[in-house]
């Protein structure tokens, strides 16, 4: 293993250069009432990386009891109802307030950083748009303790079973997922008054790195479709508690229409949650393979690309309601297309490592694994494109191995990669080593362990979100739940990587890893409060 300290870089670029780090950072107020009131992007941008954290564990514990659930056949722990309830929470909870907080948060962290700004554009909403998010998913939790208990329908909240059949918290549930909404949208103008107003002197947009780019992106992704959530929400709301029919065919609507408006939002919403992904590992594969990113240009249009492409592919999730043919026919090749711009991603990164001086410290780990399992969720994903396929895949656990292969090797893997690389430029200390070594092991592993046997289950006719199964899943199943409990359990590492990091360790400087060439590694480690108070001088390098 090389040190994470080398003498000096092997790459010839010219360097940004900071002439306005604030030397001595004015001292924030003491106790609550700086983390309450705070406008500052790095203090809002660690709240939203601690409520993530808190979600992501949250969300983990209702997976481990589906797991546990599901370990041997028969009914062992839990009422069916229960486990709906479960499986229901885990998804919302994982998407909504575990995986998209934690990029936000490291967008409000590393963006202005990145680009050579104060702050954000608009401090002032920033505070906002965090503090909606602990009153959403506190009203989301307290579903659990009213009567009939938590949504119990499935994260897609399909019609009208969450309309007609639902426990009476589901309304409580809309207003959590609306206000979640608006933080999003929130957070999504910020991001972007930021980019484009706030970078420094010098720096066009195509000198930005992957990371800012991709959330610019993102961002405007966030803006068209949140409101089509709170739109086919909102007419949930309608039908249950005002007697409207959208969703019901006994009044003329129609359950279908629920999932074109749901799946409108939420296929782009899938991007929403690996697009930052493919900033970060873009960002951090040239850092440790000591060269510059092969083919800069063609990842920002290929990332254009996939947000537009992403508005076209809905459907593909509906192969089985009896769409026309024509629609099929266009949905399964316009679903086959985003591999396209998605291949090219991988191949630039493959490119980069070619011949690089590669070193394997944590976050290079965690970017490897990215790059190799997202691509096994992206090919089985190709197999579920395939319209006359996908209805034996449809609903199986193949479909569950899929969407986990992108999610978690994916967007969980990628956010812990920027915590381990961005980790000595917040705190001023290097990861522990040899900790963040077998957080890495365990969680591979127990990534594998818990996903994999799920496509053979789903491939031999196992449906999903069901409590109890026939024998001959056994193996498959409890080969998953000894996995999620590994990777479960591992995690808990990360938490103590973290707190040792935050605690002290090895001094970090303020380029902390040789290779690493953007702005925010002029600025000292770890960061003060207020850093860019006078414009960097940015002097733009070849990509």
């Amino acid at each position: 293993m090389a040190s994470h300290l080398p003498p000096k870089s092997t790459t010839q670029h010219s360097q940004p250069t900071s002439a306005g780090v604030a030397a001595e950072p004015h001292s924030p107020p003491g106790g609550l009432k700086r983390w309450l009131l705070t406008t500052n992007h790095k203090d809002i941008g660690t709240l939203y990386m601690l409520l993530s954290l808190a979600m992501f564990f949250i969300g983990g514990l209702f997976a481990m009891v589906v797991r546990a659930e599901l370990f041997q056949p028969g009914l062992q722990l839990v009422e069916p109802e229960f486990f709906n309830q479960m499986t229901t929470m885990h998804g919302l909870i994982m998407i909504f307030g575990a995986v998209m907080p934690a990029f936000v948060g490291l967008a409000n962290w590393m963006v202005p950083l990145q680009i050579g700004a104060p702050d954000m554009a608009l401090p002032r909403l920033n505070n906002f748009s965090f503090w909606l998010l602990p009153v959403a998913f506190t009203l989301l939790l307290s579903t659990f303790f009213m009567p009939g208990g938590a949504p119990n329908f499935g994260w897609t909240s399909y019609a009208p079973l969450s309309t007609t059949y639902s426990p009476p918290s589901t309304t409580f549930f809309i207003l959590s997922l609306h206000l979640a909404g608006i933080s999003s949208i929130l957070g999504a103008i910020n991001i972007i008054a930021t980019i484009l107003n706030l970078r420094a002197p010098g720096m066009r947009l195509m000198d930005m790195p992957l990371f800012v780019w991709t959330w610019l992106i993102t961002a405007f992704l966030l803006i068209a479709v949140m409101p089509v959530l709170a739109g086919v929400i909102t007419m949930m709301l309608m039908d249950i508690n005002f007697g409207t029919s959208f969703f019901n065919a006994a009044g003329g609507g129609d359950p279908v229409l629920f999932q074109h408006l749901f799946w409108f939002f939420g296929h782009p919403e899938v991007y929403i949650m690996i697009l930052p992904a493919f900033g970060i590992v873009s960002v951090i594969i040239p850092t440790f393979a000591r060269k510059p990113l092969f083919g800069y240009a063609s990842m920002v249009y290929a990332t254009a690309s996939i947000a537009i492409l992403s508005f076209l592919v809905w459907a593909h999730h509906m192969f089985t309601v009896g769409l026309p043919l024509v629609a099929e026919l266009f949905f399964m090749y316009s679903t086959m297309l985003i591999a396209v711009p998605t291949g090219v991603k991988v191949f630039n990164w493959v490119t980069t490592l070619f011949r690089g001086s590669i070193t394997f410290e944590p976050p290079m780990l965690f970017a490897l694994a990215f790059v190799v399992l997202f691509t096994i969720g992206g090919f089985s994903g190709l197999m579920l494109a395939i319209s006359p396929a996908d209805f034996q895949y449809h609903d199986t656990y193949f479909v569950v191995a899929h969407f986990h292969y992108v999610l978690v090797p994916g967007a969980v893997f990628a956010i812990m990669a920027g915590v381990y690389y961005w980790l000595p430029k917040w705190t001023g200390h290097y990861p522990h080593l040899r900790l963040s070594q077998w957080h890495f092991w365990l969680s591979v592993i127990g990534v594998n362990l818990t996903f994999f046997p799920m496509h053979f289950a789903g491939l031999a006719g196992m449906p999903r979100r069901i409590p109890d199964y026939a024998l001959q899943f056994a193996d498959f199943n409890m080969i998953t739940s000894i996995g999620a409990f590994l990777f479960g359990l591992s995690q808990l590492l990360f938490v103590v990587v973290v707190v040792m990091c935050v605690r002290g360790g090895e001094k970090a400087p303020a380029r902390a890893w040789d290779g690493a060439e953007d702005l925010e590694w002029t600025v000292p480690s770890p960061a003060p409060l207020h850093t860019f108070e006078t414009p960097p001088e940015f002097v733009p390098r070849q990509h």
